[in-house]
């Protein structure tokens, strides 16, 4: 039997010390080390890494602080748009959905692509149906409302119609809210949300979720529920990812992490340091937090912060927000 592992994020970006107050902080961290410690009792009391990474990223979705579920932020037509994944290591077995409305929980929504349709990506309306015909909950449009949000997506309007803007960017938040103040890089937090887990039995497992861009088009669909992108997991390790989407796409992240450890014999940190330093040199930002069978645990990020909180072997929980990846 191995000593469970679990980490999660709440995206990564580039909010200084100085632009984040210290109640916004505090409230950040709390909130990360609350679901954190939940997932992680219900994987030492002997749940598989799939119902952890389950549970850690419902919780996730279900705190307004966060781009996922409940917090997810505004496309162009006033709209939410919601993208999820999930992989079991142990079998390759993976699910998600896109652009989808009214989900409450997107992470079980591709939790029950993976496990109770013959697909791995469902889309729209339709997988909206495929969703409704198995009881996954729904709320009202009302539940997604946040005035917070709806003045992020009138803030970015105001500067360009067609700006569009990453969630915890503190240049899109309206004056006076309780979030970060002005960044004047504008590269912004990227407001996805994630998990990876290793379980008792060494079985590893990921879990992605995300609201998207502020003001993005309707349809516009990010790393987050492309398998091997954003979200991956294998017998070798488990990943999830934070960032600007289009290049996670371009550059396969999670899967090159692993096929790294697997065909180069590279560690996890060899391997996370590799993959993050061409994200860098195309031009991307973000991050992503990983684990392998081994349960070593790394939480790399080429931004200024990542909100992320992780257990390892010792049982003991960190939290944080800035400091280096």
């Amino acid at each position: 039997m191995s000593d469970p592992v679990l980490a999660i994020h709440g995206g990564a970006g580039a909010v200084s010390r100085a632009a984040l107050t210290p109640d916004a902080a505090r409230d950040y961290e709390e909130n990360l080390r609350r679901i954190a410690t939940s997932a992680y009792a219900a994987l030492a009391g002997g749940v598989g890494a799939v119902e952890a990474v389950t549970l850690a990223v419902a919780m996730l979705e279900d705190c307004p602080l966060f781009n996922a579920g409940r917090g997810a932020v505004y496309t162009s037509k006033a709209t939410h748009e919601m993208d999820a994944a999930i992989m079991d290591g142990r079998t390759l077995a993976a699910g998600a959905v896109t652009c989808v409305h009214g989900v409450k929980n997107p992470v079980r929504a591709a939790r029950a692509v993976m496990e109770r349709s013959n697909h791995v990506l469902l889309a729209g309306e339709g997988g909206m149906e495929f969703l409704r015909g198995l009881g996954v909950a729904f709320e009202p449009e009302e539940y997604f409302h946040s005035e917070q949000r709806y003045a992020q997506l009138l803030a970015a309007r105001a500067k360009d119609p067609l700006r569009m803007v990453l969630d915890h960017d503190g240049t899109a938040w309206p004056a006076q809210s309780h979030a970060p103040a002005a960044h004047p890089d504008d590269k912004g937090r990227m407001g996805t949300v994630g998990a990876v887990a290793r379980d008792r039995s060494n079985a590893l497992a990921a879990a992605t979720s995300t609201g998207g861009l502020t003001n993005k088009l309707p349809g516009r669909v990010g790393d987050t529920p492309l398998i091997g992108a954003g979200c991956y997991a294998d017998a070798v390790a488990a990943v999830s990812c934070t960032g600007v989407g289009e290049y996670f796409i371009r550059l396969c992240v999670g899967h090159d992490i692993a096929a790294r450890m697997r065909y180069q014999g590279a560690s996890l940190a060899e391997a996370g340091r590799a993959v993050l330093d061409n994200l860098t040199a195309l031009g991307g930002s973000g991050g992503f937090i990983a684990v392998d069978k081994e349960g070593n645990l790394i939480l790399p990020f080429n931004t200024e912060s990542m909100y992320r909180a992780w257990i390892g072997t010792d049982g003991a929980c960190q939290t944080a927000i800035h400091g280096e990846g």
